[in-house]
Parts: structure tokens; C-alpha cells; sequence
């Protein structure tokens, strides 16, 4: 309308008109944003964490709640039986993995006869109630070692068989073949298995967790001997151990149902089963901490032995209470607990009750990670924001259903994914401010040069150059810069924030000023100096945006991103050639500039990478720790 009034040709005010909508626009932001998350999950795949939907990455970075199981995860997962427990002795098992090596020890010295018969009686039974397979190692391979087919549980269950002299599954399973089983599950927490035991005699063998064993229905045993078996269990899984209790019995034929069957037995007594902490467990949920990210512990075990884990890796705060501390599945399931998120370290849980800590959580409107590896865990890694599989030791179907894979096993993996997600989001919020604000630059340059004199400022083919080497080269380039030093060291954003909320929208319209002033600054000395200023005023622009791009750096210096520098020179080195090829100059309506004329131009790229850096500090916040490593631009 302004160029209407001052008597400009109508076709030349459609043209600019586009132009000017057009710079409204960052044009690269799709590139820029799918660019920043493929290299994200890039950089994620080298750390061992494979993105399954790249939305992830992004949505990473939000992770306020990380829940974890115990075995496996925060645990080695190379269970061991380091102790059993008959109502007639006790012993401890040395060796580690799961080769057969090892001995059995009463007070620090070999058990003799008597004190193993019970427990070889024991381990029989485990192993005859078991479905793993222990794999010897290939001897043409002097690296290798014993592998597992099955429950790693169930595994060491047999290597402990072998230690204490029993025969081997397959001598046990020719004399005493199965006849009829009742499988583990989730809800009975114990497992049941029937064996021809010869002269119309069938063999029943019967473990699993104490509390599901332990009880009247199931054995006969008198209720002091039980009382004595469930305070042991009961030290042992306060010890960190895996508790199992194991019994047996014999009778006439294979009852139907076959679950008549778990009744009249009698105890055997209790494996305990020990499995090592990752070394970096603690030093992983000390960073989800620093990162204001809340662990919470999920698990099958025994409420014991889960406060146990939790107190070695130091998953409990500071503020923790001890009583609130665990709480149980039975809890949850009768509703005993009001609030669900209050809780760090979830014992005896089934999927539902999974489901139900992650439903608890988001309602709350917290950004959930849930990890797990199997088919059970399906329905909590589907509904969680991020679900995080075990790729080493993962069922298939934790696999399809999680959004991030994690090559290693290894907790401290998601934590280095969630930096990568918060650098993503972090490069594409720095290119929304820089990309937006020379975008408003442009406009203001427009509407305001008229005003101050200058008709006109910018042709539209100038516009879509500036936009071409500002929003194009080094636009792409930011997708790519480095984390800022103290990203780890904020809180997770809201998920209901605005991408250019905290304070983007005041750091945009502080770069447009200072962009624009710089330019049409330059204009006008270039006009009052007779020169040609609306070549000056193109190249002032551009030069003032490219200094801007190179301010918002978190880290000046870094050679972590070559491509920025290299963008912004391959910039400037178009932005000449627009003014000194023939070709481009008569294509973009520009002239060639003197040394004063390119000075003027030139000198307003300073003035954008010291606007630049000054937006920064003003908008720096000071992280926990009170260092002000945090990047302004979140």
C-alpha cells in the first residue's frame, strides 16, 4: 500500500508483496527440523540407542520420569545362586556366571555328605522344574563362554545343580520325564511341574516367591518351620538376594486340573540368588537428578529386595522417606495408595500395575521413559511417552512396541539420549529465533525505510537471496551444533510450553531491532554519502543476520560443528557475488560496491554477533548447581 501511495507500478508492489510473505516464513524450518533429528538419532545410534520413530528424539528431551525394572537393567542380569537355606543346613555357593565351577561351602569350608544331601534334593528339584538350557562354550573358541536358552533365573538354578553334584538336566529329565506342568505366571508367582517317578508315582516339583509358597494351602508342613522359612526369606531378600522357595511331594496320579497338584507338598527350602549392580547405575540416576528427571523402580521382586537394589544404586533422594519408600502391586491393585506418584520403588507388580504408575505419571502431566524387555512389559512401553526395549536381551514384542531400542542394555544410555533429544530441540528453537527474527527484519526494513526516506528498500529477488543464504546454508548448519554446556543441568521443559515460550518470543523481537537498525542504519548513511545504498542496504541486511547466526552460538569456538562457520563463509562469498557478478547483478538489480560502500555493509555483521551475544546473557538462567552454563536459548 505504501509503494502504491508513492506512484511504485503495481506489478512491482505484487512481486515484493510475495516476497515480504515469503520472508515472514523460516522456508528451511522442515529441513532444518528433519535434518536436526536425523542427526540426532545419528548421534543416539553411535551411543548405543536406536530410534525407532524419529519424533522421539525430539520428544526425548521433555523426559521428566525415567521408570526402570531391576534385573537386567539396573543389574547385570547374570543371576548367580550364592545361597541356600534347608530346614537341616545352610550353605553358600562360590563361582560367578554361569559356568559349572564352583563349590558348596558350610562355614567357609567344603559341605561333606550330609550336608548336602538336602540340598542336592533341592537343587534337583529346581533343576527338574525349570525350562532353561545352558549352552556350553564352542571349544574352538577360547573366548567363549556358557550361553543361556531361557530364564536366566532358571539358568543359574541348573548351574547351581551341577555345582552341588546333581545330575545333569538330561540324565534328570531320562529318569524323571515330565508328565504335566503349570507354568509361571505374573499372578500365581510360582511354577509347578509333574514327573513319572516309576510304579504309577508321580513326582511333583513346586517353586517360587516365598509369599506364593509359603502358605498352608500349599504345604504341610508345621507352622513353625514355616515361620522359620519366611524370616529367612525375609533377611535374605533384605540382603538384595532373589528369594525362591522350593518343595516336593509324591503322589498316586496327575489330578485334574493339574493346579490340584500344588497342595500336600512338602518344603525343601529357599534359593537365594544374587545379582551384581551395573557399575554405573548410581552415577546414572545421580544425572537423571541433576537433570530433574524422577526415577522410579518397577519391579517383580520382593518388596526387600527391591529397597535393597534401590539403597545401592542410589536411586532413593535425599528427602525419601524410608516408610513410603516401596510399595507392593497388591497396594496398588486394592487402591491403597492415593497417590501413585509419590512412590519411588514399585515391588510384586504385574503389567497392570505398570501401566497403571505410567497412567499416573502423565496424568500428572509428567513425560514418561519406560523400559523393558518383556512381552508382558508391552502395554507400559505402548502407553509410555518414550518406551525404551532392551535390544541384547529384549523379546520382540518389547521391541515393537518401544520407540527407542537400546543396543547395550545399559540405563546410562537413556540418559545420553535424552541430552541428544534436548540438543535437538535446543538447535531448533536457536533456528526459529534467528530464522523469525531475520524474517521480522526484513519486514520492518520494508515498512519502516519508506517512512525514514528510502523507497523501497529491498527488490523481491533480494529478499529471497538474503532468505536463500540466511534461512537456506547456515540455517541447515544449526541443525548441527553441539549441546549446550549445561544441558544436563536444567530441568526438563514443560510439555505444555510453546516452542517459543520462555522468553523466545522477547529474545526474537530484540535480534528483529537490533537487525533492523543495523540496516536501515546503514541505508542511510549510504544514501546520505550519494552511494549506492540499496546495494549497501541488501548487503548490510544479509551481513548483519550472518553475524547474528554466528552469536547464538553456545560455544563460540567448538570445531564440533565445522559446517556453520563454512555455511556462514560460503554465505558471505554469494552475498559478493550477488553484488560483483554480472549475471546475479543484473538478475538481482544490485550494484558493485566500493571499498566504502562494502564497509558500511560489512560493518553490520559485528553489530548483529554482538546483539546476538548480548540477548544471551540477558536471557541466561542460572542452572542448579549455580554456574550459568545454560544455554539462553532453551
Amino acid at each position: 500500500a505504501l509503494g502504491l501511495v508513492r506512484g511504485l507500478p503495481p506489478g512491482t508492489m505484487a512481486v515484493t508483496a510475495i516476497g515480504l510473505a515469503v520472508a515472514a516464513v523460516p522456508e528451511s524450518l522442515p529441513a532444518v527440523v528433519t535434518l536436526a533429528l536425523a542427526l540426532g538419532a545419528r548421534r543416539m545410534a553411535a551411543r548405543h540407542a536406536l530410534v525407532r520413530r524419529l519424533p522421539a528424539v525430539e520428544t526425548l528431551g521433555s523426559v521428566s520420569v525415567l521408570a526402570t525394572d531391576k534385573t537386567g537393567t539396573l543389574t547385570e542380569g547374570r543371576m548367580v545362586v550364592q545361597h541356600v537355606w534347608t530346614p537341616e543346613t545352610a550353605v553358600d555357593l562360590t563361582g560367578s556366571g554361569y559356568e559349572p565351577g564352583g563349590e558348596v561351602l558350610v562355614d567357609g569350608r567344603p559341605a561333606d555328605g550330609d550336608a548336602l544331601a538336602p540340598v542336592r534334593e533341592l537343587l534337583r528339584a529346581t533343576a527338574l522344574c525349570n525350562d532353561a538350557v545352558l549352552c556350553p562354550p564352542d571349544p574352538k573358541d577360547p573366548g567363549a563362554r556358557w550361553t543361556v536358552l531361557g530364564d536366566p533365573t532358571e539358568a543359574a538354578l541348573l548351574t547351581a545343580a551341577t555345582k552341588a553334584g546333581c545330575p545333569r538336566p538330561v540324565e534328570l529329565s531320562a529318569t524323571r520325564p515330565r508328565i504335566g506342568e503349570v507354568p509361571f505366571d505374573s499372578l500365581r508367582k510360582r511354577m509347578t511341574t509333574l514327573h513319572s517317578a516309576g510304579e504309577d508315582r508321580v513326582l511333583v516339583c513346586l517353586k517360587g516367591a516365598p509369599e506364593a509358597v509359603l502358605v498352608p494351602t500349599v504345604l504341610t508342613d508345621r507352622p513353625d518351620l514355616l515361620a522359620r522359612a519366611c524370616q529367612e526369606a525375609a533377611g535374605l531378600a533384605a540382603r538384595g538376594y532373589r528369594v525362591l522357595a522350593v518343595a516336593s511331594g509324591t503322589r498316586g496320579d496327575v489330578p485334574s486340573p493339574v493346579t490340584a497338584a500344588e497342595s500336600g507338598l512338602a518344603l525343601l527350602g529357599l534359593v537365594a540368588l544374587g545379582d551384581p549392580p551395573r557399575p554405573h547405575a548410581a552415577a546414572t540416576f545421580a544425572s537423571c537428578r541433576t537433570a530433574g528427571i524422577t526415577p522410579v523402580l518397577i519391579t517383580g521382586d520382593h518388596p526387600a529386595t527391591a529397597r535393597a537394589v534401590a539403597s545401592r544404586v542410589a536411586l532413593f533422594a535425599d528427602g525419601d522417606e524410608p516408610e513410603d519408600r516401596v510399595v507392593t502391586g497388591a497396594e496398588v491393585a486394592a487402591g491403597h495408595v492415593p497417590d501413585l506418584t509419590a512412590v519411588r520403588v514399585f515391588a510384586r507388580t504385574d503389567p497392570q500395575q505398570k501401566l497403571d504408575v505410567i497412567e499416573a505419571w502423565r496424568a500428572r502431566g509428567a513425560v514418561t521413559a519406560m523400559t523393558g524387555d518383556g512381552v508382558n512389559d508391552g502395554p507400559a512401553l505402548h502407553r509410555a511417552d518414550i518406551g525404551v526395549a532392551m535390544g541384547a536381551r529384549g523379546t520382540e514384542v518389547a521391541r515393537q512396541a518401544a520407540d527407542l531400542v537400546l543396543t547395550d542394555d545399559e540405563l546410562s544410555t537413556v540418559v545420553a539420549a535424552v541430552e541428544e533429544g534436548r540438543r535437538v530441540y535446543d538447535n531448533i528453537r536457536r533456528f526459529l529465533v534467528y530464522g523469525m527474527a531475520g524474517g521480522a527484519a526484513e519486514i520492518l526494513v520494508m515498512l519502516v525505510g519508506p517512512l525514514l526516506g528510502l523507497p523501497l528498500p529491498l527488490r523481491a529477488g533480494q529478499i529471497l537471496w538474503i532468505n536463500l543464504l540466511t534461512h537456506g546454508l547456515t540455517g541447515v548448519a544449526m541443525g548441527a551444533e553441539p549441546a549446550a554446556p549445561g544441558v544436563m543441568r536444567r530441568p526438563p521443559r514443560p510439555p505444555e510450553q510453546h516452542i517459543l515460550g520462555d522468553g523466545a518470543w522477547q529474545r526474537l523481537l530484540l535480534l528483529a531491532t537490533a537487525v533492523t537498525a543495523a540496516a536501515l542504519g546503514a541505508g542511510l548513511v549510504a544514501h546520505a554519502l550519494d552511494l549506492a545504498w540499496q546495494s549497501i542496504l541488501f548487503l548490510a541486511l544479509l551481513s548483519a543476520q550472518l553475524g547474528t547466526v554466528l552469536g547464538l552460538r553456545d560455544r563460540l569456538l567448538t570445531r564440533r560443528n565445522p559446517f556453520l562457520p563454512l555455511a556462514v563463509l560460503l554465505s558471505a562469498l554469494l552475498a559478493a557475488a550477488a553484488l560483483y557478478v554480472p549475471f546475479l547483478s543484473q538478475i538481482l538489480d544490485t550494484e558493485a560496491l566500493g571499498p566504502t560502500g562494502t564497509g558500511i555493509g560489512a560493518a553490520c555483521a559485528p553489530i548483529g554477533f554482538f546483539a546476538a551475544r548480548l540477548v544471551r546473557t540477558a536471557f541466561r538462567r542460572t542452572d542448579p548447581t549455580g554456574s550459568s552454563g545454560a544455554s539462553g536459548l532453551r
